[in-house]
């Protein structure tokens, strides 16, 4: 019974594959106008935008304590070539007064304070430009103090853990130093 069965599957599939085909096109999806092409080129990106990543530049307490110590602390580190009036080492810090400003006072609603590092950067620079010791002092001070930047001090052991994995942002500063006991 079983094979009868299958002899007959067989008979019938072979027949049809021999049939006389039909005149008529099978409808396709590429049949279509270019208009038609195009809304669906459109709807598959409306589709597909939500999923893509875009990178906004997250914004957070933590990004900008890492912007203020990293770039804070390089600034800071320019107290004795600001009170020697060495121009050169100040100028080759320019970016660290740069990302500061920019990572330190993010988005809209700090506009104003970046605005005034912005001014600080640019009246310290202008005192490097003009070689003016004095100006520089001034301005260099005076940004120092109307952004907070302050040196950190070290970190002993003794104190306590001041960092906990190699991605932290103190690595390999004054302020890393893991407790072992």
């Amino acid at each position: 019974m079983k094979f009868t069965a299958f002899v007959s599957a067989l008979l019938v599939a072979s027949a049809a594959a021999f049939a006389p085909a039909t005149n008529e096109r099978a409808s396709t999806s590429l049949n279509m106008d270019r208009r038609a092409a195009v809304g669906a080129i459109a709807g598959a990106a409306l589709v597909a935008a939500p999923t893509m990543a875009s990178a906004d530049g997250a914004i957070s307490a933590a990004t900008v304590q890492r912007s203020k110590f990293q770039y804070g602390s390089r600034i800071a580190a320019l107290k004795d070539a600001v009170a020697s009036g060495d121009f050169g080492a100040i100028a080759e810090e320019k970016n660290a007064f740069i990302l500061f400003n920019s990572g330190a006072y993010p988005g809209a609603k700090l506009k104003g304070q970046k605005a005034a590092a912005i001014e600080g950067t640019n009246a310290i620079f202008a005192a490097i430009r003009s070689k003016d010791k004095a100006a520089l002092k001034s301005a260099y001070d005076s940004y120092v103090a109307g952004n907070g930047i302050k040196a950190y001090s070290d970190i002993t052991p003794s104190y306590g853990q001041g960092y906990s994995s190699d991605f932290d942002y103190r690595v390999r500063t004054n302020q890393a130093t893991v407790y072992v006991r």
